[in-house]
């Protein structure tokens, strides 16, 4: 399945709180632990640009938003610029169908003309479906944080990933 992978609109606002907000509230796949308001969110929504590091990219069936993928900075401090943490987001309804994976090779085609050195993915284990997709775009195994994160009443592994760019 095709979907058409985009630059983000100031609607997407709210299919994006909606998604997001749904991962926070049922898995562990972020540590956030309270849903976001839109204002919140339109906050983290304004911080990206149409180029650069920081990019975010839309994923549209049918006219609606199902998925997004984004490249964020790693670290404040500035030694870390060329280097981005990546995300990648599916409604739960757009699973398995390819769409990830239409997502992070547009992702990376748009961070391969800009100064980024390195991408990081940190994924909450067990997560065998975010561990294969990063492991098809080349991400590897750079180590694990044990119990970095406690979500659920319990703690969780967090496995990271690395990429060459």
């Amino acid at each position: 399945m095709t979907a058409l992978i985009r630059r983000p609109q100031a609607t997407d606002i709210r299919p994006l709180t909606d998604l997001y907000n749904h991962y926070i509230r049922t898995t562990t796949i972020t540590f956030d632990i309270e849903p976001f308001t839109l204002e919140q969110r339109a906050e983290w929504f304004h911080h990206y640009a149409k180029t650069g590091r920081h990019q975010l990219l839309i994923a549209e069936l049918a006219g609606d938003v199902v998925g997004y993928a984004s490249s964020s900075q790693l670290r404040t401090k500035a030694a870390y610029d060329t280097s981005v943490e990546t995300s990648v987001y599916l409604d739960p309804k757009a699973q398995g169908k390819g769409i990830g994976s239409q997502l992070y090779q547009a992702l990376f085609e748009a961070l391969a003309t800009e100064d980024v050195h390195r991408a990081y993915a940190g994924i909450t284990l067990p997560n065998q479906v975010s561990i294969a997709i990063h492991k098809k775009f080349g991400f590897e195994s750079v180590g694990t944080y044990r119990e970095v994160g406690r979500k659920f009443g319990r703690y969780w592994d967090v496995e990271w990933f690395e990429k060459a760019l």
